[in-house]
């Protein structure tokens, strides 16, 4: 899952961790590198398995994982990154480990709020928050609030969130704007379906402010090449990168071979070069 350990009490070293930055990218030009990332953090529980590790050391380390990925993009001027942090098909685990990632959720949001404000970061969340306790609730609305106003890094967060879902509830949507004479059926196209999905930021998709909006890279770890019913709509034309290992061991260097590999595809979009 999610992955960032303090608030107001902070853990010795944070800040130095933040402090640190990634080496330049080089010999990419700018429209080389991707604008939009979007990751599948896959590999938690499977990375902690292997070392007789409880699995809540592999979701923490995890947090690590994502710090780290955090800092490359704000470095290597990657505008917004879009991670899988629980889906509506993960309600479906043992009551002990839901609880176990929302506690982590939780605290990850509280703890690390300093360093993302510090950092520019804007932090978003999408998904059926309803599903979730009072207690990430409150993290995620005060984590929202204190970044709303950053541009540096635009995180988004997919918690309880599916693809399927979100595109079944911006239809419903629209049904009722139709029904009740805001809209006809016949102005209903992909523009107006994908600014009611819960991923649509209305001043990326007006230049208003320099955030993407479909990924232009979706990268998932642990060797898994499936898309578990994430961003459905917008990965449409997205690059796919799946890297072979775990999560807790995604890092720097990962991200940038992945990126060097994004800059050698010859994207179309459906047409000819």
């Amino acid at each position: 899952l999610l992955g960032f350990p303090g608030i107001l009490n902070l853990p010795r070293g944070a800040v130095s961790r933040w402090d640190s930055k990634p080496s330049a990218l080089r010999d990419l030009a700018r429209d080389q590198v991707p604008r939009h990332v979007a990751i599948i953090m896959d590999g938690n529980s499977r990375w902690a398995e292997r070392r007789r590790l409880p699995r809540t050391i592999g979701h923490e380390r995890g947090v690590n994982a994502l710090r780290g990925v955090v800092k490359c993009c704000v470095a290597w001027g990657i505008s917004t990154l879009t991670v899988f942090a629980f889906s509506q098909e993960n309600w479906g685990r043992n009551q002990a480990e839901i609880e176990e990632l929302m506690a982590l959720v939780e605290t990850a949001m509280r703890e690390e709020l300093p360093l993302l404000v510090k950092e520019g970061v804007r932090v978003e969340v999408i998904g059926d928050l309803s599903k979730v306790n009072e207690g990430v609730r409150s993290a995620v609305t005060r984590a929202m609030e204190a970044t709303k106003d950053n541009d540096s890094l635009r995180l988004v967060v997919a918690l309880s969130y599916g693809g399927r879902q979100d595109i079944v509830q911006a239809a419903k949507t629209l049904a009722q704007k139709v029904a009740d004479g805001e809209m006809r059926a016949e102005d209903i196209d992909e523009a107006a379906l994908s600014a009611h999905l819960s991923t649509y930021d209305a001043r990326a998709a007006t230049n208003e402010i320099d955030f993407a909006q479909a990924p232009d890279l979706l990268i998932r770890t642990s060797g898994e090449q499936r898309l578990s019913n994430f961003l459905l709509w917008d990965l449409a034309y997205t690059e796919l990168y799946f890297a072979q290992m775990f999560w807790p061991e995604f890092g720097e260097a990962e991200l940038r071979r992945a990126l060097y590999a994004y800059a050698k595809r010859d994207r179309r979009f459906g047409g000819r070069t």
